[in-house]
C-alpha cells in the first residue's frame, strides 16, 4: 500500500523541483556575484583607488617637499649664514612668511656651524649630539641625500606629533650650511587620509622599508606598529614591500576576515603606500542579497504550493463530481450509486438498518421532448432533480438511472419511501415547469412522474432490488401514470 497519495506526492514533487530550481539559481547567482565582485576589486576597483590616492599623495605632500626645495635655493637664507647669522629678525620673518604662505605647520632652519634651531617665533634652542631629541638631525647629515621625510615630535609647536620634510642647505661651492625644512601637523595629515578612506571606502596607510607604519588614521599606530609583526599581514610583507618597481597586491587573513592589500612605493617618500580593502565586508551585501532572494524563493515556493493545492483540490473535486455525478442534473450517477448500496448494504445487515428505493420516471417524456424540443426537456430533467433534492433528507440518494429515469435510495422502510414518493409526486404535478420557458402547456399537458417502491430484502442482490422497483413502476404506469405503487 502507497504511504503517500498521487496527490501528495505531485505536490512533494513539485516542491522539490521549486526548491531545487531557485535554490541552484540562488547558488549559481550567489557564486558568479561573489566573483563578479572579487574580480572587480582585484582587477580594479583596489588598483584604481591605489592609483588615485598615490597621485593625490603626491599632490598633497609633495608641495611641502618642493616648498623645502625651494628654501634649500633661495640666495637670501644662504646669504644669511654665510654672512655669520646676524640679525634674528630677518630669519624669524623668513620662516614666517613662507610657513603663512603655504599654510604650513610649521618651518625651520638648523645651522651646521652654530647648531641654532631657528623657528617661525625666533631662536628655539641649540641642538647637541646628548639630545635624543636631536638624534635625527646627526642622522640625516651622515645621510647625505638631498631631503627626507621625519615623523616625529615638535618641541617647539606643544611636541605635537608632525611630519618634517628635512632638506639640506649648501652654500655656492656645495658645502652643508645647516638643515633647512617645513612640517605638517599630522592631524592634517591624518585628515587627508581619513578622506582618502572615506572616498574610496579603503584602509590607507603608509610605511617605510622597513615596514614600520610612518602615517594612519590611528594615532596609536604612528612609529610603533610594524606590519611584520601583526597578525596575518605579517605573513606577506616581505612580499608586500619587495618591489620598488611595481605595485603589488596581495591577500590575508586575520579575525576571520578576508583582506585584500596593494602596495605603491613612493619614490619621493622612500615610504610604501598600503590601501587595503576588507573583502568579508565588502561581500556582505552580496551574502545579504543572497540571504534575501533566498526568503524571497521559500515564499514564492510557498504559495506557489499553496495556489497549486488550491486548484489541483478544485480540479479533483471537479473530477470527482464528474466520476460520480450526472452531468445535467448534479445527481450521483449508476456507478457511486453501486458503491453507496454496497455500503449502506453492509450496514443493513450489521446495524439492522432498512432500505427502500424509489424508481420514477417522467410520464410521457417523449411527447414532451418532441413537441417543446430537447432544451425543455432538459430543463424539465433538470427540474425534477432539483425538487427530488428539496424533498429529501441528507443522506437519502438521488440517482439519474438513465433518461428521464430517476432512482432514491432511502434508509427506511416502504412506509417511509411512500411518504417520500407521494410528497415528490405532488412536488413535481404541482410545479409550472411551463411558464419557467414560456411553453404553451396545453400542447402535452401538466409534467407527472410515476414512483415504483421496493424494500430491500435479505436474499436480494442490487439487481433483484432495482428490478422489484421497476416491476412496481410498470404497474403505475399500467394504473395511468402519476401515481405510486409498492
Amino acid at each position: 500500500m502507497n504511504r503517500f497519495s498521487i496527490r501528495t506526492r505531485l505536490i512533494l514533487i513539485l516542491t522539490l523541483i521549486l526548491l531545487s530550481g531557485f535554490l541552484t539559481t540562488n547558488i549559481i547567482s550567489y557564486t558568479a556575484s561573489r566573483k563578479l565582485v572579487r574580480t572587480s576589486i582585484i582587477g580594479d576597483n583596489l588598483p584604481l583607488a591605489r592609483d588615485n590616492i598615490y597621485s593625490e599623495i603626491q599632490r598633497d605632500l609633495m608641495r611641502p617637499i618642493f616648498v623645502s626645495s625651494l628654501m634649500a635655493n633661495d640666495t637670501f637664507l644662504k646669504d644669511w649664514v654665510i654672512a655669520g647669522e646676524k640679525g634674528l629678525p630677518h630669519i624669524t620673518r623668513y620662516l614666517l612668511e613662507v610657513k603663512e604662505q603655504y599654510g604650513f605647520f610649521t618651518s625651520f632652519f638648523i645651522s651646521d656651524r652654530t647648531r641654532h634651531y631657528y623657528h617661525f617665533k625666533g631662536l628655539h634652542k641649540i641642538i647637541s649630539r646628548d639630545d635624543d631629541h636631536d638624534s635625527w638631525y646627526y642622522e640625516f647629515k651622515a645621510m647625505n641625500v638631498e631631503y627626507d621625510l621625519d615623523v616625529d615630535t615638535d618641541q617647539a609647536q606643544d611636541n605635537r606629533l608632525t611630519i618634517f620634510i628635512n632638506h639640506r642647505l649648501t652654500d655656492y661651492a656645495g658645502h652643508f650650511l645647516g638643515v633647512v625644512g617645513v612640517g605638517l601637523n599630522f592631524d592634517m595629515v591624518a585628515g587627508i587620509l581619513d578622506s582618502y578612506k572615506e572616498k574610496y571606502d579603503r584602509n590607507v596607510y603608509m610605511v617605510d622599508s622597513q615596514g614600520l607604519i610612518q602615517v594612519h588614521t590611528h594615532r596609536e599606530h604612528i612609529l610603533k606598529t610594524n606590519i611584520f609583526e601583526q597578525e596575518g599581514i605579517r605573513d606577506i610583507a616581505g612580499n608586500l614591500l619587495g618591489s620598488k618597481d611595481e605595485p603589488s597586491l596581495l591577500e590575508y587573513d586575520k579575525a576571520d576576515e578576508h583582506y585584500l592589500t596593494t602596495c605603491r612605493y613612493i619614490k619621493e617618500l622612500d615610504w610604501y603606500l598600503l590601501v587595503e580593502q576588507n573583502q568579508t565586508r565588502a561581500m556582505a551585501a552580496v551574502n545579504k542579497t543572497f540571504v534575501k532572494n533566498l526568503l524571497l524563493s521559500l515564499l514564492i515556493t510557498l504559495f506557489t504550493i499553496l495556489g497549486t493545492i488550491l486548484v489541483i483540490n478544485y480540479f479533483q473535486k471537479q473530477l470527482e463530481i464528474l466520476a460520480t455525478r450526472d452531468k445535467l442534473t448534479r445527481a450521483f450517477n449508476r456507478n457511486e450509486f453501486e458503491r453507496r448500496y454496497n455500503y449502506l448494504a453492509g450496514m443493513e445487515k450489521r446495524d439492522m438498518l432498512k432500505l427502500s428505493i424509489i424508481l420514477f420516471d417522467i410520464d410521457r417524456f417523449k411527447v414532451i421532448n418532441d413537441t417543446h424540443g430537447h432544451v425543455f426537456g432538459d430543463a424539465v430533467i433538470r427540474k425534477i432533480a432539483d425538487i427530488a433534492r428539496e424533498i429529501t433528507r441528507e443522506n437519502d440518494i438521488l440517482v439519474r438511472w438513465g433518461g428521464d429515469e430517476f432512482i432514491l435510495l432511502s434508509i427506511g422502510d416502504i412506509e417511509h419511501a411512500r411518504t417520500i414518493a407521494q410528497r415528490l409526486k405532488d412536488g413535481i404535478s404541482s410545479h409550472d415547469f411551463y411558464s419557467d420557458h414560456n411553453v404553451d402547456s396545453d400542447l402535452t399537458g401538466p409534467v407527472t412522474v410515476s414512483c415504483g417502491i421496493a424494500q430491500h430484502l435479505p436474499e436480494d442482490d442490487l439487481d433483484a432490488f432495482v428490478n422489484r422497483a421497476d416491476q412496481a413502476l410498470y404497474a403505475a404506469k399500467d394504473r395511468g401514470r402519476n401515481c405510486i405503487v409498492y
